[in-house]
């Protein structure tokens, strides 16, 4: 029987051992999608214990947690960090099977030493090391970082902010790690929202420009990408609940948009049509700039509406949506193609059931701007665990090229999820390396190379060509 967690973790052939211990494992981060708050990295934030570090925020672990009846003052509540603590230790042994646990169990290992099992019985031990541990001046929030040898990350950034922490860790020459802004307009495009209103104004004042008409808002929006240009940013970034492609005039677009200005009720067809309009001047413009285009959809969010209006968004009651995306994003990518300004793009359902439809899907659109121009995006949320990545790994390398994946990214907003790029790399070269064991691929060391340290830092940092 294998020790549990050890070095051997998810790789079960020899030539597994070897992609990974060679090739994967020296490999930095490229972090090219997360959740951190720049303000944290501005200001060097420190923890005061494992509590605030690890469940504060991450949604991920307070659904687990509501799973297993724990009371929701010890989760998102009032209770003592000690007693959340304890709550998250005791859901922690049963979550067998989940990534959470694997993730749990690495991020101990690699930033507290610790090589025992969390459970209700060791957390006092496991608190203690925790707190002692975090005291030590590489335990900040740069520090983490550090750490986890991360070269660049992207955060998630709306139009309007004033991008200041952004400019001040810049401008910090004791931290070596880009730090750059994503564009994510969300708030632009859900017209349909009660606050749209209001969020325009805001827009108003960031842009030093009146919106009354659709044009303006379009030109706000110019204005705010070369701010956010001039701060690095290269990659731009949609939630969107199921992708949108519903054309229609500029009279059309630019009344619908009227209409949502004055907070009247827009129908269905009516926000679809405004969403399509302003995505495919986003996507133009994301052309001519030379950004990257991501495309995040098929989540129902918010589905518990008591609690929703409670807590608030991301607070654990989101699922999978089945509402098919296919037939519009095609319809999408063929509408800026066709102009020749489709930008390179990478496409994320979070529902499995769209793998293969993306993987062909994109293969219809590739161009030369880079290889791989369109990408399926990594394994997402309720897919980032071991069947899901494997599930996603296969139907791109059945369907696509597997060579050319731009990789893991993490997708949170704890400064120790970084061990995920280790889960997803284990994973990545027990697969690969399963196929060169059968006989499937052969056992070319330069060509075995080049694929497991493309996935896993270099394709990223041609595609996205970061300058700093």
């Amino acid at each position: 029987m294998q020790n549990f967690m050890d070095e051997t973790f998810l790789l079960e052939t020899e030539c597994a051992k070897t992609l990974y211990r060679d090739y994967a494992r020296p490999m930095p981060i490229l972090d090219y999608h997360c959740h951190i708050h720049p303000k944290d990295i501005a200001l060097n934030r420190r923890f005061a214990n494992i509590t605030e570090l690890w469940l504060s925020g991450d949604h991920y672990k307070w659904r687990q947690m509501r799973a297993n009846g724990v009371a929701e003052d010890y989760i998102t509540g009032a209770a003592p960090d000690r007693e959340k603590f304890q709550k998250w230790a005791e859901t922690l042994e049963k979550l067998i099977g989940n990534p959470l646990y694997c993730w749990s169990h690495l991020e101990l290992k690699r930033y507290f030493g610790y090589h025992g099992c969390l459970n209700g019985e060791t957390a006092e031990e496991v608190w203690r090391l925790t707190c002692e541990k975090l005291k030590q001046p590489q335990m900040s929030a740069q520090g983490l970082i550090h750490q986890s040898r991360v070269t660049l990350l992207c955060t998630t950034d709306d139009p309007v902010d004033s991008l200041k922490w952004h400019i001040q860790i810049k401008n910090d020459d004791a931290f070596d790690t880009i730090v750059l802004p994503t564009f994510r307009p969300d708030k632009l495009l859900h017209a349909e929202a009660e606050d749209f209103a209001d969020y325009i104004g805001e827009l108003e004042i960031a842009a030093g420009i009146p919106i009354l008409h659709l044009e303006d808002l379009k030109r706000a929006i110019q204005k705010r990408m070369r701010k956010f240009h001039e701060a690095g940013c290269r990659i731009s970034d949609h939630g969107l609940y199921a992708m949108p492609y519903a054309p229609s005039s500029q009279e059309e677009s630019d009344a619908i948009f009227q209409k949502a200005l004055a907070g009247m009720l827009l129908t269905r067809k009516e926000a679809e049509q405004y969403k399509t309009d302003l995505l495919l001047f986003l996507g133009r413009e994301y052309h001519r700039m030379g950004w990257a285009m991501q495309l995040h959809y098929g989540c129902r969010r918010n589905n518990c509406t008591s609690l929703y209006q409670t807590l608030g968004a991301d607070a654990g009651f989101d699922c999978i949506s089945n509402e098919t995306a296919t037939g519009p994003l095609i319809d999408f990518l063929n509408a800026l193609f066709a102009t020749g300004e489709l930008p390179k793009t990478i496409v994320y359902s979070l529902n499995p059931n769209d793998n293969a439809a993306i993987d062909t899907a994109i293969g219809c659109f590739q161009n030369t701007e880079a290889a791989g121009a369109l990408q399926h995006g990594s394994a997402w949320w309720f897919n980032d665990h071991k069947a899901g990545m494997l599930e996603h790994l296969t139907s791109l390398a059945n369907l696509g090229v597997l060579g050319n994946f731009i990789g893991m990214l993490t997708d949170s907003r704890s400064f120790l999820s970084y061990t995920r790029h280790e889960y997803f790399r284990r994973i990545l070269c027990n697969l690969i390396g399963g196929w060169v064991e059968r006989g499937e691929y052969p056992n070319d060391a330069k060509a075995l190379r080049q694929i497991i340290e493309g996935i896993c830092y270099r394709n990223a940092v041609s595609y996205f060509g970061f300058d700093g």
